[in-house]
């Protein structure tokens, strides 16, 4: 399997380090988050979106550990 990481430099962006990470955790998680956005704050970022278990949420901080150089904020996401 291949491993990858996304950070600033090779998204160009904020917004589009935003967006690639939350293809990745979409990708992984298969529609168990609901209205998932990732946001990049004071140099790292934050979850936020709906899920009905607190394994599914945790799930999607681990995508987004494993894909993102960036470190997490905050897990928004509400349970």
């Amino acid at each position: 399997m291949k491993s990858w990481r996304i950070g600033e430099e090779i998204a160009g962006s904020e917004e589009g380090v935003a967006r690639q990470v939350e293809a990745h955790v979409r990708s992984q998680l298969g529609g168990r988050v609901s209205d998932l956005r990732v946001i990049v704050r004071d140099g790292g970022l934050v979850l936020q979106g709906r899920t009905r278990t607190y394994h599914a949420k945790q799930l999607a901080q681990q995508a987004v550990i494993e894909t993102a150089e960036l470190p997490i904020r905050a897990n928004e996401i509400q349970v």
